[in-house]
């Protein structure tokens, strides 16, 4: 009977803790970044002297360039809102402005970034990169492309 009491008793404190845990969406964001590091430094091939020059000049970058795209995501609600004319020909300037200084941002980025690597690896940086943001996502849809887990 103590047996069986204290198997009851396990099972209702396990199913508790199940319950009390429930899952997030959240991610780890150093972890994630390093996973990133590992994943662009190894597809790229870089060396530990181009690594130690590429990363400062990437994350800049892309810092700047999530800025600029932050906006333009920013214009792209508004935008999907009851606006008057003068105020959507607005947005399309500003969305123009924008994508011209995200222009004008990768080919400085690509003049900086052909000092440290090859030009090979620099073309093949933007799908390395891709390739990654492709397979977080997979991993964090159950390893499935498209459709929900069954």
């Amino acid at each position: 009977m103590k047996k069986t009491l204290l198997i009851c008793a396990v099972l209702f404190l396990v199913g508790i803790e199940a319950f009390a845990q429930k899952p997030t969406n959240e991610y780890d964001k150093e972890k994630l970044e390093a996973a990133r590091v590992a994943f662009i430094t190894n597809r790229l091939d870089l060396k530990p002297e181009q690594a130690e020059k590429f990363w400062p000049i990437f994350n800049q970058y892309n810092e700047e360039r999530t800025k600029m795209m932050d906006k333009v995501s920013s214009l792209n609600r508004e935008s999907m809102q009851e606006i008057s004319e003068m105020r959507a020909k607005e947005i399309i300037q500003k969305r123009f402005s924008i994508q011209q200084q995200l222009l004008d941002r990768e080919k400085l980025f690509m003049e900086e970034i052909t000092k440290v690597i090859s030009p090979q690896q620099a073309i093949k940086l933007g799908g390395v990169n891709r390739e990654f943001t492709r397979q977080v996502y997979q991993r964090h849809r159950g390893g499935r492309e498209g459709g929900p887990k069954e």
